[in-house]
């Protein structure tokens, strides 16, 4: 059976942030899989909207939108922000955007995304959803946590999927939980 590890994030910049700490540990962008509703329009049809991360980040004042704090002030901010940029690109330069109804603009990149686009294919009902649903399952995730993780995406979250790291799990974990990631245990029942 799969190891799989999955977090729910309910801000997109932690999502980005975390999926930037697992490329940085090494983690292959082939076992790395970020799934987010997109309503608030983090990312662009080109990936990343880098103008979003820019604004995000507490200190950085950069109206002139050159990457570069007007104010020269925030530097550890803009490391950080280059950092988010730089290595989170690995991942999301596979990235896909779907219009879901009854969830709204999805963004997804890495493995899940394929083999959820693959289970959603020719479904009526459920769509993306449901595909999430199939392949988290398929991956050893139980299916009511499953449907917690679709649902989180649903309302506005970011789901970030781990697989085959068994010998890495409770470093992986930790890096996760630093980003303010919550699993379907802690959220609850929808």
């Amino acid at each position: 059976m799969p190891d799989t590890i999955v977090r729910l994030f309910d801000r997109p910049a932690d999502a980005l942030r975390a999926v930037d700490r697992l490329e940085a540990m090494g983690i292959k962008d082939k076992d790395i899989s970020l799934v987010a509703n997109n309503r608030e329009e983090w990312y662009g049809d080109d990936g990343l909207r880098h103008d979003r991360l820019q604004g995000h980040n507490r200190g950085i004042k950069d109206d002139d939108r050159d990457g570069k704090d007007d104010r020269l002030e925030g530097a550890g901010d803009g490391a950080t922000t280059g950092g988010l940029i730089g290595g989170g690109v690995g991942l999301l330069a596979g990235l896909g955007m779907l219009a879901v109804p009854g969830l709204g603009p999805v963004v997804a990149a890495g493995w899940l995304a394929s083999t959820a686009a693959g289970a959603a294919v020719g479904a009526a009902t459920g769509g993306i959803v449901g595909g999430i649903v199939g392949a988290l399952t398929h991956e050893g995730v139980p299916e009511k946590e499953a449907q917690v993780y679709a649902e989180s995406i649903r309302r506005g979250g970011s789901v970030v999927v781990v697989r085959n790291q068994k010998d890495r799990r409770a470093e992986i974990e930790a890096a996760l939980s630093d980003y303010n990631s919550t699993d379907a245990g802690q959220r609850g029942d929808y």
